[in-house]
């Protein structure tokens, strides 16, 4: 494996300098060649063509770099360094300087992106473009269908990995983050009850570990990971008006649990009550009696209708 090497570039000024006194120096030689006889021409014009091959050949030494981009060096393909400090050098001009993002950059799972289009001078003519991104149907823990998608932030770190050891970078970044998606959706289930992890109850401790995942898969393209979050999470609509219906049938389940464990309560407070207080003296049968009829009104979904009773407590 190729790993990145920093390459000491010198300052350019100095080489730019140096290159722009050339032109006079090679006027000068001329001039002189001009007033020379004999064998003094030739070795006043050789130079002068020696000066005007080196400022051709100076020229194609200097390279700026700007804030967060990298130039890679190779010599005849052999790498001999990265430059990553923005600043104004010059190096051989037989380097073959490969220029590299360190930006930030991000991408939508299911989003498809077009190769830039060049020209025969292999310049770029047209810019690739991305289309937005389309959620991926997978099946979760439990054999459920879910559209699901994320977010993932990363950037280059390792400029010789992500140029040498992949075939495009961007595309293998791509394809391993949608890979890593899949295999964490059919981990976990979309709901649990049961406090385990799940996708929609956990997106914290999911994010977390789609993350990992991810960056576990990148670390041969010298791609660093900083951020992964799931965008988009909901069941497929073949089965969502029934997870629907579930759903609901569960919160009007846990709503009841608690409206009896409330009820209870209030009717246990209410018989200690009217015990301690001495008011009414009951025994078992109306108790239960009393207890039966607390209930109805306290866990009834209508209004009750109550009957006065204008006799004795038990006619």
């Amino acid at each position: 494996m190729i790993h990145e090497k920093p390459y000491n570039a010198i300052s350019g000024w100095i080489p730019l300098i140096i290159l722009l006194a050339l032109p006079g120096c090679v006027v000068a030689l001329f001039v002189a060649a001009g007033h020379a006889r004999g064998p003094s021409v030739v070795a006043l014009v050789v130079p002068a063509f020696c000066l005007i091959l080196a400022l051709l050949l100076g020229i194609f030494g200097f390279i700026a770099v700007p804030p967060n981009t990298a130039r890679v060096l190779l010599l005849f393909g052999n790498y001999k360094g990265s430059i990553k400090t923005a600043g104004f050098y010059w190096v051989n001009p037989f380097f073959s300087k490969k220029k590299l993002s360190l930006r930030v950059r991000n991408f939508e799972t299911g989003s498809t992106r077009t190769s830039d289009k060049k020209n025969e001078m292999g310049q770029v003519s047209e810019k690739g473009t991305r289309t937005s991104g389309k959620p991926s149907k997978v099946n979760d823990r439990d054999g459920n269908p879910i559209d699901i998608s994320a977010v993932v932030v990363w950037k280059v770190v390792e400029t010789a990995e992500a140029l040498f050891e992949v075939e495009d970078y961007q595309h293998f970044v791509e394809v391993q983050s949608e890979a890593a998606l899949r295999v964490l959706a059919s981990r976990h289930p979309y709901d649990s009850e049961d406090h385990e992890i799940s996708l929609r109850g956990n997106p914290t401790e999911v994010c977390e570990q789609l993350q990992h995942d991810i960056q576990e898969r990148l670390e041969k393209a010298g791609v660093k990971v900083i951020e992964a979050r799931i965008s988009h999470l909901a069941y497929s609509p073949e089965i969502a008006a029934a997870m629907l219906q579930r759903q609901q049938a569960q919160a009007v389940v846990a709503a009841r649990t608690k409206i009896v464990e409330g009820a209870v309560g209030m009717v246990e407070m209410a018989l200690d009550q009217l015990q301690k207080d001495g008011i009414v003296e009951l025994d078992d049968e109306r108790r239960a009696s009393m207890v039966s009829n607390l209930l109805v009104v306290l866990c009834s979904d209508r209004h009750t209708q109550p009957v006065v009773n204008t006799g004795t407590l038990y006619n």
